[in-house]
């Protein structure tokens, strides 16, 4: 392995690195969103004396019903997609060049070898991007779904991600 593809390598687990993080930290403040919630009834009532009180009516606050599918989310499904299709179709070049003994450009995967295989197959390729973005998809649908304003964060992390890869594949395998 060249000095080149080592320094991509290291780049590449960094980014992988600082990408789990930031998904741990987006965890952790989305689950400690509850933190701020008032006390329960039984404590507060423990506390204070009791009086009599005309009842208050109290309603949850209302969202706006919308459909999570809309241009924006829709967009972002596509470029997504996309992209990690783009990746898999250059990932391919690596098998192209194997088959073709090539020598002195890629002809093993070794970017996702446990994803794609070192000599990976047409129909691995598609499937693993298949499932990358629809498990994006599905992700940031739920998330729109559930008023999260971080709902774009997987389909901007997969695109981000392929693009990177498919960076990577035409530097050294084309």
């Amino acid at each position: 392995m060249n000095s080149r593809t080592h320094t991509i390598l290291q780049a590449k687990r960094q980014l992988a690195s600082i990408l789990f993080i930031a998904f741990v930290v987006l965890g952790a403040a989305t689950a400690s969103k509850a933190a701020g919630l008032p006390d329960a009834p039984s404590a507060v009532a423990a506390m204070e004396p009791v009086t009599a009180e005309p009842a208050v009516s109290v309603s949850a606050p209302k969202f706006e019903t919308r459909n999570p599918v809309d241009a924006k989310f829709l967009a972002l499904s596509i470029i997504s997609a996309g992209s990690t299709f783009s990746d898999s179709y250059t990932t391919l070049f690596a098998r192209q060049n194997w088959l073709a003994h090539r020598q002195g450009v890629c002809n093993v995967e070794t970017q996702s070898p446990y994803l794609y295989g070192t000599h990976p197959t047409v129909g691995r390729a598609y499937a693993v991007a298949s499932v990358k973005s629809a498990g994006s998809i599905v992700a940031a649908y739920y998330l729109r779904k559930h008023h999260n304003r971080f709902w774009s964060a997987p389909l901007i992390a997969n695109s981000l991600m392929s693009l990177e890869g498919v960076t990577q594949n035409m530097i050294a395998c084309n």
